[in-house]
């Protein structure tokens, strides 16, 4: 009677655990009732008794395709894709045509597992077998080449296919994010939009994405307007977190945060956001404070927040928090993260550290390029170019690619050290050997290297013969060269091409303006002076930064509201006749104002932040102790010579981080050989 009442099939699906369908089975058979067996198998299978599942297969006389993918979607849902791939196999073995399910279920198993050449050989038996339109066929293959990166391939699959719904767009538009093609994801869902679909919320946060990454606020703000309007998941977590990484991202902290603050629910990944944001967009004081509150609140930091807490004391120069940081790492185990990993070698480095930094990296459990181009980098910004050299070299060794920002890093390296052979070989290396093409921060790099050198001439050449239009970086590399060497006619060309393409900048026109000052062409600084009044800009304020006792103490030129200040004053007063003695000369071309008197020169020389910033150091250290002071713009010339005598009459190393590089000073030298 039951089984005449009930179908079989939905008797199947009410048994709960195997013995159920064990006795349901044994009934069949008992009442000569007919067996469906693709129906009996997903039934074993789907109450984990697949061992059951596999007999009842193994023994069928004929083998059908129902019966195949029975036993192919079973092993899928128990997330067993290679069974799935080899099932597959075997059924094509068997001379067993697949069909649309055995299709989208075996390319599934290969996305799952990542396996592209096994999704790309079904992908080719399903187009033989005429499944390319099919459009869950289809859909399976899309998001295979997704998931494995190969976007080409799965915007040639998506354009061909006949119908696209909702998760095929979203699949694409995530994927193109991904893959850092940022405007081609906007530019789908505008083709999406014209195809009359609308977004939901996976689409739009696929979209919230891609503005994070293509800087457009313009764009950033319609896609949030258009979420507010709709109503789509305006209390989710995940999209208001993308919502405040979309605005850091764009430079708007204010409505970051304010996005933020109204969120009733916060994860790690908000706080990692917000912190990141901040260190990111030069607020490295809000980003610790951040991290701190955090806490507060009960979260404990990820990898990610740590990673931007990490970014905010490189940007400070601050190295007792990044050593702080370094113990939380420990202690949570999370010393093995790459990322982690990576931040702290190039926190330490930026610190000052270099010892400690080089100790992590040889340390390291594993090293990729990304953690060889920070110590590259790390050893660069030391003037250590021959060591930077070395570790590109045993990254070849090691068999890991090096990519734009490798030789970024290095001929940034070689251009402190003077190197201008070297990077001269790697630039042509690079192109030629490693098929890099150089892009704008390349030649950059090596403009400086060669005008950094003396070679102003060359540089200008490269300048004009890259085949491309420069950018302003560019020019500005030129200038800087220029500026050192005093070579001003080619100087007089950077500045005004510099000029004309209207940096949105203060520091750049600080730039032009002190290029000006230099050649005593006051009426040309008048001129950059006013375009930058009239573009909303005013000149960068110099700043010293002296770390004391695990304190920041930041000090301006001429700063006189440092309690402290007569104190600080009298020691340089006290120093000077003494550094004169051992050969210091004032070099008053190093004021780029316009003053006569030379008196007033030296006052202003003596008054510069980074020399407030040593003698507070001096009054406040014990005697020998190491002194780090960070300042926001280059060391000038005059200080760069009176900082080697105050080495000698302190008897101190005195480590200087300027804009560009570290300094060392000791015993009456600098680590950078008087060239920076």
């Amino acid at each position: 009677m039951l089984l005449q009442k009930w179908s079989p099939k939905s008797l199947l699906l009410s048994c709960r655990n195997n013995a159920s369908i064990s006795k349901l089975h044994a009934l069949m058979i008992t009442s000569g009732f007919s067996i469906n067996p693709p129906q009996l198998i997903a039934a074993y299978a789907r109450t984990g008794a697949i061992h059951i599942a596999h007999k009842l297969f193994d023994n069928l006389p004929n083998r059908a395709v129902d019966s195949w993918n029975a036993l192919i979607i079973a092993h899928s849902r128990l997330n067993t894709p290679s069974q799935v791939i080899s099932l597959y196999r075997e059924m094509i073995s068997s001379r067993i045509r697949p069909d649309s399910s055995t299709f989208t279920v075996a390319i599934k198993a290969c996305a799952t597992s990542l396996d592209l050449e096994s999704g790309r050989e079904i992908w080719r038996d399903a187009v033989e077998c005429g499944y390319r339109g099919d459009v869950f066929v289809a859909s399976s293959v899309l998001n295979l080449f997704v998931k494995c990166g190969e976007m080409d391939e799965a915007m040639r699959v998506f354009d061909g296919m006949g119908r696209r719904d909702v998760v095929s767009w979203s699949t694409v538009i995530a994927g193109l994010v991904r893959s850092g093609r940022a405007w081609e994801a906007l530019e789908v869902y505008r083709r999406m939009r014209e195809d009359g679909l609308e977004g939901d919320g996976v689409v739009m946060l696929g979209l919230i994405q891609a503005c994070a990454c293509v800087g457009d606020l313009r764009i950033a703000a319609s896609v949030h307007g258009y979420l507010i309007c709709r109503l789509i998941c305006v209390d989710d977590v995940v999209v208001e977190t993308s919502l405040v990484d979309m605005y850091a991202k764009n430079g708007r902290l204010d409505l970051a945060l304010i996005i933020f603050r109204r969120m009733r629910l916060r994860n790690v990944v908000s706080w990692s956001a917000l912190i990141s944001g901040y260190a990111r967009n030069g607020n490295p004081g809000d980003a610790l404070m951040l991290l701190v509150e955090m806490q507060s609140h009960g979260f404990e930091p990820d990898s990610a927040s740590l990673v931007g807490a990490l970014l905010a004391c490189s940007d400070l120069g601050f190295s007792r928090p990044g050593s702080e940081i370094h113990g939380f790492v420990v202690r949570r185990g999370l010393q093995t993260d790459r990322a982690v990993e990576t931040a702290l070698v190039d926190t330490y480095a930026k610190c000052g550290s270099l010892p400690r930094a080089r100790a992590l990296f040889k340390g390291a459990s594993a090293r990729d390029g990304i953690l060889y181009n920070a110590m590259i980098a790390g050893y660069g910004i030391h003037g250590r170019g021959e060591e930077a050299l070395s570790v590109f070299r045993r990254m070849i060794v090691a068999r890991t690619r090096p990519d734009h920002a490798t030789f970024a890093s290095l001929l940034s390296a070689l251009s402190h050290s003077g190197m201008v052979d070297e990077g001269r070989y790697w630039f042509n290396a690079m192109i030629r050997d490693y098929k890099v093409e150089p892009m704008e921060k390349h030649y950059v790099s090596l403009v400086d290297l060669l005008a950094r050198g003396g070679r102003v001439e060359e540089a200008r050449g490269l300048v004009e013969d890259t085949g491309c239009k420069p950018g302003i970086a560019v020019w500005v590399a030129l200038l800087s060269g220029c500026l050192n060497h005093n070579k001003i006619l080619v100087g007089e060309v950077a500045a005004k091409k510099v000029l004309e393409l209207k940096p949105n900048c203060p520091g750049i026109y600080t730039l032009v303006s002190n290029f000006f000052a230099a050649t005593k062409n006051w009426e040309e600084v008048s001129t950059v002076r006013r375009a930058m009044r009239a573009a909303g800009m005013k000149k960068v304020p110099g700043y010293s930064v002296a770390e004391v006792s695990g304190k920041l103490h930041a000090f301006r030129v001429e700063d006189k509201s440092h309690p402290e200040y007569e104190q600080i004053l009298g020691i340089l007063e006290g120093m000077e006749p003494k550094m004169r003695d051992l050969g210091y000369v004032p070099n008053t071309e190093a004021v780029l104002h316009r003053v006569e008197d030379e008196e007033a020169k030296v006052k202003m020389l003596r008054n510069h932040s980074e020399r407030l910033a040593i003698a507070f150091g001096i009054l406040k250290t014990r005697p020998g102790t190491r002194l780090l002071i960070t300042k926001n713009l280059r060391v000038c010339g005059d200080c760069h010579e009176a900082i080697k005598f105050m080495s000698i009459v302190a008897g101190r190393e005195i480590v200087v981080r300027d804009a560009k590089r570290f300094h060392h000073f000791k015993n009456g030298s600098c680590s950078c050989s008087d060239y920076w």
